[in-house]
């Protein structure tokens, strides 16, 4: 992303972002796997972690709420403004959180500190009371949350401390209070300090300008300093000292944030401004790992920006974040997209224009958001990014290509819970991708490749275990090339790839190599699924979140599967991308028990909604979420439980118009729009409220007006 040399901006400002917020999720994933050992453990047991474990070998790094609920937070700049309120960040907690599900350790109601913020808010306690000390006491309200939670406000507000500090204490006060703000301004300074400042010992005087001077988190970073003073060359002395005097024996709760303060500091001054010595000496101290070595991976990530980070600590990751919230297609996000994101919320700060980069893109230096290579009867040796003919791009090196070989470059575009290495969290997953939509990539071949190589872009569907891919075209070495694929309609499909397919017609292609610049999709779904494939994940079934209640597959006395709902309360299951804007949905469906029996579009979280469906007193309703629902309007409608029915909601610009039929003929319409504040895109989803339960039979997504 280019920045104007007027902007207050740091002109290497995306690529410092991207590089605090990898260093961000080095160091959780380093940390993860030492959490809640002590140094005596980790010396006796393990001696000193070079690099990480191998406890996640051959899976994908779980979901972690070090990362996750800040990519919650941040969404409050999207829905809100760049500067919300502690209140506004409430509700986005509410809105993007399942209920008591993903993201936060959920340990209980006055044991955990987000769980018993939770349950404030949902209860109509709003933040910043929700998390404080006044309402919770300081043992809830003082763990090590405040902190985590809050490299993200530095990232956006570059140069700004202080500005940093505003934005963290407003977060940090939804779920904690005390010394876990205070913990919440120093992290977000430090980070927001090192875009021009990277001298430790600095960097900890601008955080502590940010909180009070008599404040116990100010006296433990001041003794830390003090032990590095007098031990300048000996951490572990200086540890000992810390957890003598500040220790976990000290502090009431289950992770005070004060002794992790302790190690942060620590690691920051005795890791001596390098990358890796400070997150290897910071996670040998142990107690929270994965958290302290996240706030100082991302406090190093932007002082020393990616040259500084160690590839060998880049490569595992692949540019990949897991993460846990109720939107599905945000919980398989790039670190790319990660930073652009942070990056666009940052120039909105300075009055600047945002970007809309592609999906997937090479342009941070070593990024490969998440694409691998595999090949028959062709061998890919190398993935790396590079600047071809002064593009970034993902070159793919090819050793040998037979001919009528194939070479695949791709991403992946969903996951299932258990090629996790643990999910702790509850992801779940919504594919990226959908039959009905257009793809489009930006490919190179080199001059000296050979004349008879072919391109195309495909999608691969796991339950068909079928490709689906455009017709090859031909690629002229030397030149850029432009291709375009728009899936076809399909049932029952589950697309977990996407990417190019390379052929060689020709002789054997030897040596050689292909850049890719640029991949992206847009346009309506078309699909149909009857859940005959789908199998149960994580408290629903593939490809659906859930915002709470009994969802599961149930089979028929004819064998036939249909995925039922049940639950107290709104309960409701979510599918489909949150960006998706005109489209027509259908329902086919069962009503067993209850008054409510519902079909959701324009999901844009669990507080924003739109639901028609069959309702108390015989009636065919509409209804609104704004933090509640809202009924917009119904029809008479005289349904029965037992009965089957197709109900048919088309969204289109800001009107919806709806349509309810039974099998015996009967049907209802209703149509709504031109609201306050209306929602013009969002998902789709299925509910079922108040004890009800219901039988849904399939579901399709079609284009709004069958275009």
């Amino acid at each position: 992303m280019n920045i104007p040399q007027s902007t207050p901006l740091p002109l290497d400002y995306a690529e410092r972002v991207y590089a605090g917020w990898l260093g961000k999720c080095i160091g959780v994933r380093f940390g993860a796997p030492l959490e809640s050992w002590t140094y005596e453990t980790i010396r006796d047991h393990l001696g000193e972690l070079e690099w990480y474990a191998r406890e996640d070998q051959g899976k994908i790094f779980k979901p972690d709420d070090d990362t996750a609920v800040p990519m919650i937070l941040i969404r409050a700049c999207q829905d809100y403004g760049v500067l919300p309120t502690a209140e506004q960040l409430g509700q986005t907690v509410l809105n993007y959180a399942a209920d008591q599900r993903g993201s936060f350790w959920w340990g209980g109601y006055g044991v955990s500190t987000e769980h018993t913020a939770y349950l404030n808010l949902a209860n109509g306690i709003p933040a910043p009371r929700s998390g404080s000390v006044l309402q919770n006491g300081a043992t809830v309200a003082e763990q090590i949350g405040g902190q985590i939670f809050s490299d993200i406000w530095g990232l956006i507000a570059p140069n700004d401390p202080a500005g940093a500090a505003e934005l963290a204490e407003r977060a940090s006060s939804v779920t904690h209070g005390g010394s876990g703000i205070y913990g919440g301004r120093f992290i977000a300074s430090l980070v927001s300090a090192a875009f021009s400042e990277s001298d430790p010992r600095q960097l900890i005087e601008i955080g502590l300008a940010q909180i009070p001077a008599d404040s116990e988190y100010t006296r433990v970073v001041r003794a830390v300093c003090g032990y590095h003073a007098e031990n300048p060359g000996d951490w572990r002395t200086a540890f000992a000292s810390l957890k003598a005097n500040f220790g976990y024996d000290r502090y009431p709760g289950v992770v005070h944030i004060i002794p992790n303060a302790g190690v942060v500091a620590l690691g920051l001054l005795y890791g001596e401004g390098d990358f890796s010595k400070t997150i290897r000496i910071t996670n040998m101290c142990g107690w929270d790992t994965d958290c302290n070595v996240g706030n100082v991976g991302a406090i190093l990530g932007v002082a020393v920006g990616l040259d500084g980070i160690d590839r060998r600590w880049r490569d595992p990751m692949n540019d990949l974040l897991v993460a846990a919230s109720v939107i599905g297609t945000r919980n398989l996000m790039t670190i790319s997209n990660c930073a652009d994101l942070f990056v666009n919320i940052g120039r909105q700060r300075c009055g600047l224009p945002v970007e809309t980069p592609p999906r997937y893109h090479f342009r941070y230096p070593g990024s490969t958001s998440n694409f691998e290579a595999d090949g028959e009867r062709g061998r890919p040796i190398h993935l790396e990014q590079a600047v071809v003919v002064g593009e970034p791009a993902l070159r793919v090196s090819i050793r040998k290509m037979n001919r009528k070989g194939e070479i695949r470059l791709f991403t992946r575009t969903v996951y299932h819970p258990s090629e996790l290495s643990s999910n702790s969290y509850s992801a779940q997953f919504t594919p990226l991708i959908y039959p009905g939509q257009t793809v489009r990539a930006r490919l190179y071949l080199p001059e000296d490749s050979p004349t008879e190589v072919r391109a195309g872009l495909y999608v691969y569907d796991t339950y068909s275990r079928t490709y689906h891919q455009a017709e090859a075209s031909p690629l002229t070495p030397g030149q850029w090339h432009t291709l375009t694929y728009t899936i076809p309609a399909q049932t029952d499909a589950y697309l977990s790839q996407v990417g190019v397919v390379l052929r060689s017609l020709g002789d054997e292609w030897t040596i050689g190599s292909v850049a890719l610049a640029e991949l992206d999709w847009d346009g309506a779904p078309d699909y149909r699924t009857t859940f005959a494939y789908e199998r149960p994940e994580t408290g629903a079934i593939s490809g659906w979140t859930h915002l709470r209640g009994y969802w599961r597959l149930e089979k028929d006395d004819s064998g036939t599967t249909a995925f039922h709902g049940s639950g107290v309360a709104e309960s409701e299951a979510y599918t489909g991308d949150i960006n998706w804007t005109d489209y027509t949905v259908t329902a086919e469906f069962i009503p067993l028990v209850g008054d409510h029996h519902h079909l959701n579009a324009r999901v844009q979280g669990a507080l924003r909604s739109y639901v028609f469906g069959l309702a108390p007193g015989g009636r065919f309703a509409a209804y609104k979420k704004d933090g509640q629902y809202t009924e917009l309007g119904s029809a008479p409608f005289a349904w029965q439980h037992g009965k089957r029915y197709h109900l048919t909601i088309t969204a289109q610009g800001e009107a919806l118009t709806a349509e309810i039929r039974g099998d015996d003929g009967a049907a209802a319409n209703l149509i709504c729009g031109g609201e306050h504040d209306p929602y013009l895109s969002g998902q789709v989803g299925f509910s079922t409220w108040y004890g009800s339960h219901t039988r849904y039979l399939s579901l399709e997504v079609r284009p709004a007006g069958g275009g």
